[in-house]
């Protein structure tokens, strides 16, 4: 079967070869053998339970956390001539009626369902009914209490082995360390599991983090490398006849997203993007859900969407041309981080991460998981896992090691395309600076917040200062010799290490904790690495191959995109569900002139060459 395997990768799906871990998956599955599949996100998971769906006699049942998402996962496969559906909530007595129909009759290779629909006495009673070929449980992270994105509904999956015990049952996931590996394999009931590691790096996305000073300064700043306006774009309401806003942001950016933690922060962002003339929609669990459902499916099938959106969103995205993700707030964890960040650049195509802290993000997400009411051991782990975040984000070595690291994975050499590969920060000697900054809190008697121990230390006459006599303690203005900014970075550093805390119930006065003592006394030296405040130009993006066109290939690229729009529109399909951006390049690039040439692109399988060719080779040949 696996040359039949290779034959659907090509005339299905029109690739030449299978990436990483995907041939071993579907081999896993042809054996009827249980696997764990872990891949980066735009790796090509699907394809591991897709292919062995087509290859097997019987329907494959698919599970999947988001409903939203199931609709468009099933387009995408009906672009491809598979025979798919999806069985949700959304469907009415009839449709449903029509899909359980094509299940009885055998009319289905693959059923999306979510676990909740899943385990339903109905839904499991038209499973017994049915040839079953396998399970496939998407985003099998959420089993796991141990994962960053634990879901109820997913750990009662585990009875799909009692009830099914011959069935393979193939768990994926982008994000899962050794503990979340182990409590997949526990709650599924995987037989002696196949554990497929296909990588965790990201070569495409470029990863940046920076202190957070003035965060929507700085996130304008940044959206200006990703916009870009063409001839046909009119301007939008408020902005000048260029297209632009008056601020200098183009009304077209690039498509991406915006996390921020809580859902005020969410509609104020958007609503100051808006402002600016970009196409910004908000996203959080307290949307209407068919305001949710409206924003995401302009995010999907539009180009030139901002989704800003807390971290309800995004799970399952397919969306491949997202070209940057900002967190104006850290996220809990480095899993979290990763899977967040990695829905840009599914493409392959070159896309940023920027991710900006500061000590209040430290200082509230401590506080949460503190106030929270999860088990100490659960509180413990969480500990740890923020803990290994903030390293991540003070480290002055190259990022991606780092990253990967944490992983257990080995990235021999610098990447060369992060913040400190670019831009290494200055590392110094700040023991002495950091014994003054201690002593000050110290002195100040552990009841004051950072601003007032920073005005003391700086020699300021505030208010508070002159009220409580602090001008006459010896650590009063010995921090002049450093600007505000820089002790800031300290303090946050020091938080971060350990040396430092923030007490949520003594007005956040900041006190010493004892590791604190030694570094004081000498006995530690301490390494801080300085924030470089001045925003400079980085270096453009690497850039791909198939990215390099010249101005008649670019030409044609954009009206090879035109067209794929206006099809898209009349399929009511979002335009990747077509042809992918490298799909038209490769077109723009090669011109092929016959439909034998055209079936020679990467991602032209058969259905998609008689569905879309000749009308692709007009617009080639400048017929349209």
């Amino acid at each position: 079967m696996q040359e039949q395997a290779l034959e659907i990768l090509r005339n299905t799906y029109g690739y030449d070869a299978f990436r990483g871990q995907q041939q071993a998956a579907i081999n896993c599955c042809l054996k009827q053998r249980d696997a764990l599949v872990i891949m980066p996100t735009g790796g090509g998971k699907s394809l591991c339970y897709q292919i062995p769906a087509l290859l097997l006699p019987g329907v494959a049942i698919v599970v999947s956390p988001l409903i939203a998402l199931m609709e468009d996962q099933v387009v995408a496969l009906r672009e491809l001539g598979l025979r798919a559906a999806y069985l949700n909530s959304t469907l009415t007595p009839i449709q449903q009626n029509q899909v359980i129909n094509q299940l009885e009759a055998g009319h289905l290779d693959l059923l999306y369902v979510a676990p909740e629909r899943l385990l339903l006495p109905q839904t499991l009673a038209l499973i017994d009914a049915l040839e079953v070929c396998l399970f496939a449980v998407d985003e099998a992270h959420c089993v796991s209490q141990w994962g960053h994105d634990f879901r109820q509904d997913y750990l009662a999956l585990g009875q799909l082995r009692q009830r099914y015990p011959d069935l393979p049952v193939l768990a994926l996931t982008a994000t899962a360390d050794a503990r979340t590996r182990e409590d997949i394999v526990q709650r599924l009931q995987l037989r002696d599991p196949e554990l497929l590691i296909g990588g965790f790096d990201r070569p495409n996305i470029r990863y940046q983090v920076r202190p957070k000073i003035n965060p929507r300064n700085q996130l304008e700043k940044f959206l200006q490398r990703f916009i870009g306006q063409s001839e046909n774009d009119r301007p939008a309401s408020g902005t000048s006849e260029s297209g632009t806003s008056e601020s200098g942001i183009s009304v077209n950016a690039a498509s991406g997203i915006i996390y921020c933690m809580s859902r005020n922060k969410v509609e104020q962002t958007a609503s100051w993007l808006q402002s600016k003339g970009l196409q910004a929609l908000p996203y959080h669990a307290g949307l209407d859900a068919d305001v949710r459902s409206r924003h995401q499916s302009r995010f999907l099938r539009e180009d030139g969407i901002i989704m800003v959106a807390t971290i309800a969103f995004g799970m399952g995205i397919d969306k491949p041309d997202v070209r940057f993700v900002v967190h104006l707030d850290l996220p809990k964890s480095i899993e979290a981080y990763y899977q967040e960040t990695g829905r840009a650049g599914r493409d392959g195509e070159p896309s940023e991460a920027l991710l900006l802290y500061g000590m209040q993000d430290v200082v509230r997400l401590r506080q949460m998981l503190e106030g929270s009411v999860m088990a100490e051991e659960q509180k413990r782990l969480e500990r740890q896992k923020l803990e290994s975040l903030l390293a991540w984000c003070e480290v002055a070595d190259c990022r991606r090691q780092a990253l990967l690291a944490y992983f257990a994975e080995d990235y021999p050499e610098p990447c060369g395309n992060c913040d400190n590969c670019l831009r290494p920060p200055p590392v110094t000697d700040a023991t002495e600076a950091a014994q003054k900054l201690l002593s000050c809190i110290y002195r100040t008697g552990q009841r004051f917040g950072s601003k007032h121990v920073l005005d003391v230390l700086l020699g300021k006459e505030t208010d508070k200062a002159l009220t409580h006599g602090h001008q006459h303690l010896s650590t009063f203005g010995i921090g002049k010799d450093w600007q505000q900014q820089r002790w800031q970075t300290l303090l946050r550093q020091l938080l971060v290490q350990g040396y430092v805390m923030v007490d949520g119930n003594a007005f956040n006065a900041l006190k010493l904790l004892p590791k604190s003592r030694s570094l004081l006394r000498g006995e530690i030296v301490l390494k801080s690495r300085q924030d470089l405040l001045e925003e400079k130009p980085s270096k453009p993006v690497k850039q791909q191959a198939s990215t390099t066109l010249n101005a008649e290939q670019e030409a044609l690229f954009e009206l090879l995109r035109q067209h794929r729009k206006k099809l898209a529109e009349e399929h009511s399909v979002p335009p990747y569900v077509i042809f992918h951006d490298r799909t038209l390049h490769n077109m723009a690039v090669l011109r092929p002139e016959t439909l034998d040439q055209f079936s020679e692109l990467s991602g032209v399988g058969q259905a998609k060459l008689e569905r879309y060719g000749k009308e692709f080779l007009r617009v080639i040949n400048g017929e349209i």
